[in-house]
């Protein structure tokens, strides 16, 4: 298909995300199939688990299990039901991603580093 500028379009209408990677720091384009309301079975590299719940937003599999992601991708797509359920809970998960909740903690989290930082730089100076 080549460079995509629209993938929400190309997601909006995909039944499964199949993300096989061998490493993955966060899972941003599985976060996106699942924003798009779509069920996403990966492997459990990286940051993946924290993202993908095993069983309710899709699946998770050892890295290189293809058999084990062409099972579950079956299951999902042998029930229309069971395929709903996944596709509602997937943007759901999607949304406690949502930059307006992950901000402010990370924003939290500098002010925590930057005080602790100041705290032990004015140690520092005292025993000089």
């Amino acid at each position: 298909m080549g460079k995509q500028d629209a993938i929400e379009e190309i997601l909006s209408v995909s039944d499964l995300f199949l993300m096989p990677s061998q490493s993955e720091s966060f899972g941003l384009a599985a976060l996106e199939a699942m924003a798009c309301k779509v069920p996403v079975i990966s492997s459990n590299a990286g940051g993946l688990p924290e993202l993908n719940i095993d069983g309710v937003t899709g699946f998770l599999k050892d890295i290189g299990d293809v058999q084990g992601m062409a099972d579950s991708a079956i299951y999902i797509l042998e029930d229309e039901a069971r395929l709903a359920t996944f596709k509602e809970n997937a943007p759901a998960r999607a949304k406690e991603f949502d930059l307006a909740k992950i901000l402010p903690i990370y924003e939290n989290y500098y002010v925590e580093v930057i005080a602790k930082t100041r705290e032990k730089a004015a140690g520092c100076a005292k025993n000089k």
